[in-house]
This record gives structure tokens, C-alpha cells and sequence, in this order.
């Protein structure tokens, strides 16, 4: 499936219809996070289903809802829940969002997302900066960019040096040691899911010098650059990761959206401290 820019349009003129806010800050908000866009100020929630072409979150954690209003004085367009390549979506679904998002006039986007600890130095309830992805799911071809190109809204082929944007990281930063909790820096890696990695795969992941594994993010990042949008991107570790076949352990998404609890406080702090300061 490929979108017109009539088709974002459309998607637009509805968002309108009911509100007259002029959001320039975008969030993405992953599992177990979506609480965060309760705090928004005169806000404003619109379902997905109520949105033309938006598609319909189904996984528990992620509520399936727009919702625009005021966090620090920026007016916000937050997704309460988003949709993913493993619930059947095409890459150019999952990133419809973001595409209306840019056509709304957001020119910064701030994604988050659930994430499993690789690197050994996180636990459970940290939160990691994403200064870096590697994206296994748009190299084995499932790109949001294949497909015709529109010239006028980004280039065919995209530089991907400078991704995450330096600027914002740093104020992320700043938010963290303002507020006393610990912020780490690192690479994410984007995997399709819905499964949960083998521990060979952890063990793989880890060796190429990821440090957070998830299945979303990558892709949103890469159509928000193609437009042209600043980027800031957050992981929430809600579980470390099993690199061993005989452990009596298992990953589920239960403990996802428990750890979403403990960050949900910690990611608010940080987020309002770099909108304070856009």
C-alpha cells in the first residue's frame, strides 16, 4: 500500500475538525508508556478510527488514540499507542503517523519506545538514549521508503549519518542530571517481532554493539528524516535480555507493561525538561 499526499491531507482535515491547536512537537508513545499524554494540558483525544487511513493499535499497552494539547508550554500531537510491522501493517502504514504529523506542521518528533536490555550495564526501569539504530528490518527490504519518491518531501536516497539529533540529546541530558536519574546513550536495533529473541540472537545483537532490542522506532525515524524533522528517541529497558538456553527465565509482554510504571515518572521528567527548554 502507497499514500498520496491527498491521503495525509485527509487525515489532517479531520485531526482539524477538532481542534484548532497547532501542534510543532510530535510523541510516540510505546508500550506501556501511553499515560504520559494524560498530562497534557486543554487536551484533546481523537481514536485512530476516527482518523482516515490511520491504523488501529491492537496490542494491549497501547490505547489507540491522538491526542493534542499543551506539555511546557509546546503544543503536542501525542500518539497514545502505536502501530507495528508485526501486526500484519505494511511499513508504509506504521509510518502514516508520522507522514500527517509533518503535514500538521510537527517539525520535531520525540519517539519512545519499550525496549529489552542488551548491554549488561542496564536494568529494568533505566532509560536509554538512542544516538544510533540499526535497523535489521528495513535492511532485509521492508523499508518505509521503497516505493515512488515524493521530491518534494524528502530525497530519494537518505543520508543516515546524523539521525538522532544532537542538540536534543543534549538536552535530554541536562533534564536527567537536573532531576537526578541516569540516563544512558546507545545504539537501539530494530527487530520485526513479535517473538521475543532466542538467546543466540541476544547473544548476536550484543556482539555487533547494540545495546536495547526492540520491534518498533527504527522505521518512524527514518520517514520523520526523510521529511526533514529533528529527532530525539527514548528507550525504556523493561527487561533484560536472556543470553542463555538453560535459564529459568522468559520474556513476555506482562513485564513490559509493569517496568512501563517505574518509567513512565522518569520519561516525563525528561521530556518536559527538553520541552522547557525547545
Amino acid at each position: 500500500m502507497t499514500y498520496s499526499r491527498q491521503d495525509y491531507n485527509q487525515a489532517v482535515e479531520q485531526i482539524r475538525l477538532k481542534t484548532d491547536l497547532q501542534p510543532t512537537v510530535g510523541l510516540v508513545l510505546g508500550s506501556g508508556l501511553g499515560s504520559l499524554a494524560d498530562t497534557l494540558e486543554n487536551r484533546v483525544a481523537i481514536p485512530y478510527a476516527e482518523i482516515p487511513g490511520w491504523p488501529l493499535s491492537t496490542v494491549h499497552g497501547h490505547s489507540g488514540q491522538l491526542v493534542i494539547g499543551y506539555l511546557e508550554g509546546q503544543v503536542v500531537a501525542a500518539q497514545q499507542g502505536r502501530a507495528h510491522f508485526y501486526e500484519g501493517y505494511t511499513m508504509q502504514q506504521v509510518t502514516f503517523p508520522i507522514r500527517v504529523m509533518h503535514a500538521l506542521g510537527v517539525n520535531t518528533v520525540i519517539l519512545t519506545n519499550a525496549a529489552g536490555g542488551l548491554n549488561k550495564n542496564y536494568h529494568v526501569g533505566d532509560l536509554m538514549l538512542l544516538n544510533d539504530h540499526i535497523n535489521f528490518v528495513g535492511m532485509a527490504g521492508s523499508n518505509p521508503l521503497v516505493g515512488p519518491n515524493d521530491d518534494s518531501v524528502g530525497p530519494r536516497f537518505l543520508g543516515m549519518a546524523q539521525t538522532y539529533d544532537r542538540d536534543l540529546r543534549q538536552l535530554a541530558h541536562q533534564a536527567a542530571d537536573q532531576v537526578g536519574i541516569t540516563l544512558h546513550e546507545g545504539v537501539y536495533v530494530c527487530l520485526a517481532g513479535p517473538n521475543f529473541e532466542t538467546p543466540a540472537e541476544i547473544r548476536m545483537l550484543r556482539g555487533m554493539g547494540a545495546d536495547a532490542v526492540g520491534m518498533s522506532t527504527a522505521h518512524e525515524v527514518i520517514v520523520a528524516r526523510h521529511a526533514g524533522m529533528r529527532v530525539m528517541a527514548c528507550s525504556g529497558i523493561t527487561n533484560e535480555c536472556i543470553d542463555q538456553v538453560d535459564s529459568e527465565l522468559e520474556a513476555n509482554h506482562e513485564e513490559v507493561l509493569e517496568a512501563g510504571k517505574v518509567l513512565v515518572p522518569r520519561l516525563t521528567a525528561i521530556l518536559r525538561g527538553v520541552l522547557r527548554t525547545l
